[in-house]
């Protein structure tokens, strides 16, 4: 397979050019990674070469793979035989790629006869997509399968077997990986790594994980306000940035973070703010939570970690009282409190979710949004602007709508809603996954913040160690729906003793600290 060119890659918004030109070549079997900030133009760039920007945007420059080369301001019904057959995306999400409604096995052989122009026999149909997905790691099952009934890391290995069915020379990788647990994680950039090696595919990944990006990429651009600001090997400018902007990303990674200082452990005397004992649920025949354990002591930062599907999140929305508990008692502040919502004294536990765009109301400005949620608070006392600052953001935000913000900005704002009842209990499921570092810094800062200035108690529901490691007091490991592991921060994640805690934390090593590359360079 050939190489791919691109040249002077530039992009026009509606208020002027958003994306400077740049350029770059991408060798066969190779990876390169463009890394910045949310609102760079990492992600637009990525569109510019599928044909997809968003309606007011208009792409330059050229795109050469072998012999053609397509211009990107080509008209959008001239994309449609490019698209999918010379190049293809492969999207964060798998749902958004994937139908909810068909099986698995059909929607990889769409692709395939769609590349083919033909319509295979059953037979025929069958060993094509059996090899599909043992090209990406995935049984044969799998053919049956609908995409709600497999993990996060199953999905994405789906979508990339659709991607990549049709025999594209370039494929797109928009945050592969983001909100998928280590050893997830890992299998997905594996698959990757296989089509790599086995098919020479050349691979742009998009990312803001300095972990997937060092441990997988060959090459990286650095993007900042729509510039290349800064461009290498990646291990060169990953472990020697030369530009202040580079250094700064490097420096907000967690996985590269110092050990954080020696926390307290939480003292037995602390009042125990939420008690879990004994929590069993199930949806189905599908045991979810299997006589679960845990104390969260007054304003500390208690951490839960593990798989995707490993009930980390419905225990928290148990906790929560949005869903209801087959059996066990959950108390908070030393009261029993019965399953569901009516039990909660109102504004007690707050919950911020990992996508605030979806939890915020895209027709309300952000003025309307708090003042709604202090209405809801009898004799509240804060107000809309000092909602705003607790959470680092201007007062004239109030006037502007989510749309106008960038993610973490988003994210500040429903962490801004969620703390105008005043809650004893924040809980935070998988709040920073989607986030830059730099911004997920700033996050987690300001978690800090409020544990130390407020007094409220913190339950960080997160698949990221490093994250973890740097901000909680005190970690809770799950698997299959059980406690495994569970004691302060540093002693777990510095010397797990359950199998599952040690392969999560061998994962994540290998994820954040780089891994052998195709001509034995390792690029730590």
């Amino acid at each position: 397979m050939n190489g791919v060119r691109i040249e002077e890659l530039s992009v026009v918004g509606p208020a002027g050019q958003v994306v400077a030109p740049f350029g770059a070549d991408v060798a066969a079997g190779q990876m390169l990674a463009l890394i910045g900030e949310s609102g760079s133009g990492k992600t637009l760039s990525a569109k510019s070469l599928v044909g997809l920007l968003p309606r007011g945007f208009r792409a330059r420059g050229r795109l050469s793979i072998g012999e053609r080369t397509i211009e990107l301001s080509t008209r959008a019904d001239q994309w449609r035989g490019i698209r999918g057959r010379m190049v293809a995306l492969l999207l964060q999400d798998p749902f958004t790629s994937l139908s909810p409604v068909h099986r698995c096995g059909d929607q990889i052989a769409w692709t395939i006869e769609a590349a083919r122009g033909t319509r295979l026999d059953r037979a025929e149909r069958r060993d094509a997509v059996v090899r599909s997905l043992a090209e990406v790691n995935l049984p044969e099952r799998v053919i049956r399968a609908y995409p709600h009934q497999l993990s996060g890391g199953m999905r994405q290995r789906v979508a990339i077997a659709a991607a990549v069915a049709s025999d594209p020379q370039l494929l797109i990788a928009d945050e592969p990986t983001t909100a998928l647990d280590a050893s997830n994680q890992g299998e997905v950039l594996d698959a990757l790594r296989s089509l790599q090696d086995t098919r020479g595919l050349p691979i742009v990944l998009i990312s803001h994980d300095l972990g997937v990006v060092r441990g997988r990429a060959d090459e990286v651009l650095v993007m900042r306000h729509g510039d290349i600001v800064e461009r290498g090997r990646t291990a060169s400018v990953l472990h020697d940035p030369q530009h202040p902007y580079t250094r700064a990303l490097v420096a907000a990674d967690p996985a590269l973070a110092p050990a954080p200082a020696e926390r307290a452990t939480p003292r037995s005397e602390r009042e125990v703010l939420v008690s879990v004992r004994g929590v069993e649920k199930a949806f189905g025949e599908r045991t979810v939570l299997s006589n679960v354990d845990l104390e969260i002591p007054t304003g500390v930062i208690a951490g839960i970690v593990g798989e995707s599907g490993s009930g980390k999140s419905t225990l928290a929305r148990c906790i929560a009282g949005l869903e209801r508990e087959d059996g066990g008692v959950i108390s908070f502040a030393g009261a029993p409190l019965a399953p569901g919502r009516r039990s909660r004294t109102p504004g007690q536990m707050q919950i911020v979710f990992q996508d605030p765009y979806s939890s915020l109301n895209p027709m309300m400005t952000i003025g309307a949004i708090l003042s709604e949620a202090l209405r809801a608070v009898p004799g509240a006392t804060d107000t809309v602007a000092g909602l705003l600052e607790t959470v680092g953001l201007p007062a004239e935000f109030a006037t502007r709508r989510p749309a106008d913000l960038s993610g973490g900005q988003r994210q500040r704002v429903a962490i801004a809603r969620a703390l105008a009842p005043r809650p004893r209990l924040l809980i935070c499921d998988e709040s920073v996954s989607a986030l830059d570092v730099s911004v997920q810094a700033q996050i987690l800062e300001l978690f800090r913040r409020l544990r130390d200035e407020r007094g409220i108690t913190l339950l960080f529901i997160s698949h990221d160690l490093a994250v973890v490691r740097t901000l909680a007091d005190t970690v809770t490991v799950m698997w299959e729906g059980k406690v495994v592991e569970h004691g302060a921060c540093a002693d777990v994640l510095g010397a797990p003793r359950h199998p599952f805690t040690q392969t999560l934390v061998a994962a994540a090593l290998l994820e954040s600290t780089g891994v052998r590359r195709h001509d034995g360079e390792t690029t730590s």
